[in-house]
């Protein structure tokens, strides 16, 4: 009779109390109350980090300019996801982007050996997926900001640019990127999501 009390002692099974399980709903619930509004506020988090890798390329394309004394131009995609960096000649400041013939200038962190063109695309896999750009313009309806190579910005016409500005949109937030004339220098103002500028 012994041996039969200690296998029911080995077969007994511990279960949760209810405390147990109180706790773990309450943390549960405590951490998706917290993730939440990270979560639904992705756009906003898209909509500044568009801005910010934005200013990295207008100070990297004005250093280039100025560095290889070329003119470059940041031009702003049609469809509004990304914009890329290109060589451009005085004679061709005038002419309408062609990504078939455009010479783009090559990405400085593409790495070693990696023939990549310094540019930003808003897709799925990248850090701006939900960003739009809205409300270019530049120089009245120009689709890109052009660095001379003294580091000054100007029009498609040759003379000193104007200014203008850039709207980056994502369902959460809107920024509106504002270039000042000849200089090119950028200053973000954040305007409502639901803003009807740049609709």
């Amino acid at each position: 009779m012994e041996p039969m009390r200690r296998n029911d002692s080995r077969l007994r099974l511990r279960a949760f109390t209810l405390v147990e399980v109180l706790a773990t709903v309450v943390v549960l619930a405590i951490a998706a109350v917290l993730a939440i509004p990270i979560l639904s506020g992705r756009g906003e988090i898209d909509s500044q980090a568009a801005a910010r890798r934005l200013l990295t390329d207008l100070a990297f394309a004005q250093s280039d300019a100025i560095a290889h004394q070329q003119h470059r131009r940041i031009h702003f995609l049609e469809d509004g996801t990304g914009w890329c960096v290109l060589r451009v000649e005085p004679s061709e400041l005038d002419d309408a982007f062609d990504p078939a013939t455009a010479r783009f200038v090559a990405d400085p962190l593409a790495g070693a050996g990696v023939a990549g063109a310094l540019r930003c695309d808003f897709g799925p896999e990248t850090g701006f997926a939900t960003a739009r750009i809205e409300d270019v313009g530049i120089d009245g309806a120009s689709r890109a900001i052009t660095f001379d190579p003294l580091g000054g910005t100007v029009s498609p016409a040759g003379a000193a640019s104007s200014g203008g500005s850039i709207v980056i949109r994502s369902p959460e937030a809107a920024l509106r990127i504002e270039f000042a004339p000849l200089t090119g220098r950028a200053r973000i103002v954040a305007i409502g999501a639901d803003s009807s500028e740049g609709q």
